[in-house]
């Protein structure tokens, strides 16, 4: 059900809830000539139904936003827990057009697989390791590989992503065996190339989010253009931003 709600718009969302309410809390019941006890447990059963199709609805859409933000503001990699980098790299992905699925759940084993991959009937898996300081060592990528076999997948069908490094040893056997090997400033870089910031109206350069003691603003990173943007004269936006859980520029 989660699943099939991930793709369906809002309208679809309702129509569902609208036509499950009276079939299974007034239709059915008549239907068998239910006695009054099923008849309103299936009525009670009805409007739940209806009430939990659009809540999990709208906990998608608004997850969906936290990683299109996410995506859009952070600047500061490093900051980032681990499932926000894992939502991250998913955003990236899915930008260059996959279909992302996260699998890390808390206290669940992921089967060292962070996000589960389809563009063009073909499937892929990625391993999202959000490491600072420790490069990533030819163990790690060992590890990746055997669990590419056991999903039945070639190693080119694998993305392994760190914010630090990988060793000589590590990126040489990941190369080999055709692996995508993706480190801090690589994914920075298709990061950069995904985003959709918004754009100076004078010269049309990437703006950042920034406080004054005035109140919200985007300001142009091109020194002495001056370019910016009052977020008091547009609410709906700093609602959108200041429900953001990630740090901003």
């Amino acid at each position: 059900m989660v699943a099939f709600l991930r793709r369906v718009s809002g309208w679809t969302a309702i129509f569902i809830a609208a036509i499950f309410y009276p079939v299974i809390g007034l239709v059915l019941p008549l239907a068998i000539h239910a006695q009054v006890f099923w008849l309103i447990y299936l009525n009670v059963f009805g409007g739940v139904f209806c009430a939990l199709t659009l809540l999990v609805w709208l906990l998608i859409r608004i997850a969906a936003g936290q990683r299109r933000n996410l995506l859009e503001w952070t600047s500061n990699l490093r900051q980032l827990n681990y499932r926000e980098f894992e939502w991250l790299v998913g955003e990236v992905l899915r930008r260059e057009g996959w279909t992302v699925r996260e699998m890390s759940r808390d206290g669940i084993p992921d089967g060292n697989i962070d996000l589960e991959l389809v563009r063009d009937g073909r499937r892929a898996i990625a391993q999202c390791k959000r490491w600072t300081a420790n490069s990533v060592d030819v163990n790690e990528i060992r590890t990746f590989l055997g669990t590419l076999m056991r999903e039945k997948l070639p190693a080119n069908a694998g993305f392994f992503v760190t914010l630090s490094d990988f060793t000589e040893q590590a990126r040489r056997e990941g190369r080999e065996a055709g692996i995508m090997l993706l480190d801090g400033p690589e994914l920075f870089s298709r990061i950069e190339k995904v985003r959709r910031p918004e754009l100076c109206p004078k010269c049309q350069a990437p703006m950042l989010l920034a406080k004054s003691p005035h109140g919200w603003w985007f300001r142009c990173k091109v020194n002495g253009c001056g370019g910016k943007r009052d977020l008091g004269r547009d609410p709906a936006k700093v609602v959108e931003l200041l429900n953001d859980p990630c740090p901003w520029p």
